[in-house]
């Protein structure tokens, strides 16, 4: 039987391609110590110690670059990837096998005490460098959130939100919770064979506009060659085959 701390380092082995071995994880992931400062801190939060709480996790942001409120809760097998600039609140809540990349925030957007200001991250979310997650709302299991896009309401499990502010993608491949899954974990919330909606709807409005173009276009070329013609060389049928193109065009 495994132990939680080989358990933890394993699944950052799992989902980072530059993980060698355990020891390297150890010593150098500051993601890893940021969570191990975090426990603590949390610990002594719960106990009622709450500036020496919060002067450890001062210290954690000194030494990782990494910011956790003593009060927020971290599942397990979280992965704080690079790491850098993290800045997670105090009524944050963080499900198992997150992994969260640099510069991301997990922000409120209440000045009220007491109240859950902060995002619930359901299990095995990936929330992709410099995104910022402002609310405290549910981003559902296995879901994405793209990176640099602001999220301001709930994403369902297995969503992908991209943008500013955030849209939500529904993709269409299978999801799983358990991160050391390496088939379906989605990196920095890439997620394939899903296109934004915004961008098919002006794809669709630009293959409209093309053809419209195209129609002016011939319903311009047949009306110059009515009004150029000679009278006594056209003839007849050509008269009444550019007519009816005309009719055709005003018709669509």
């Amino acid at each position: 039987m495994s132990s939680p701390l080989f358990d933890h380092v394993d699944s950052i082995i799992a989902r980072d391609p530059a993980a060698r071995n355990r020891l390297e994880v150890i010593t150098c992931y500051q993601g890893l110590h940021a969570v191990w400062f975090h426990r603590i801190s949390h610990f002594l939060w719960n106990l009622g110690l709450k500036w020496f709480a919060r002067l450890l996790s001062m210290f954690s942001r000194f030494i990782t670059g990494i910011e956790i409120h003593p009060g927020a809760k971290i599942g397990r097998r979280v992965f704080l990837d690079h790491g850098l600039g993290i800045v997670i609140g105090e009524t944050t809540e963080i499900g198992d096998d997150c992994t969260i990349y640099q510069g991301v925030t997990l922000g409120g957007t209440s000045l009220y005490k007491g109240i859950k200001r902060h995002p619930t991250l359901g299990k095995g979310v990936v929330v992709s460098a410099g995104a910022k997650v402002l609310g405290g709302f549910m981003v559902g299991d296995g879901s994405r959130v793209g990176s640099n896009a602001v999220v301001l309401k709930e994403i369902p499990a297995g969503a992908t939100a991209v943008g500013i502010p955030a849209r939500i993608l529904h993709p269409d491949l299978p999801q799983s919770a358990d991160s050391k899954t390496k088939e379906y974990f989605s990196a920095y919330g890439v997620t394939p064979n899903v296109d934004d909606p915004v961008s098919m709807a002006l794809k669709g409005l630009i293959d409209a506009t093309i053809e419209q173009e195209a129609k002016i276009a011939a319903l311009e070329k047949a009306l110059a060659k009515l009004c150029n013609a000679p009278t006594d060389t056209a003839s007849p049928s050509d008269t009444k085959r550019d007519l009816d193109t005309i009719k055709k065009w005003l018709k669509e």
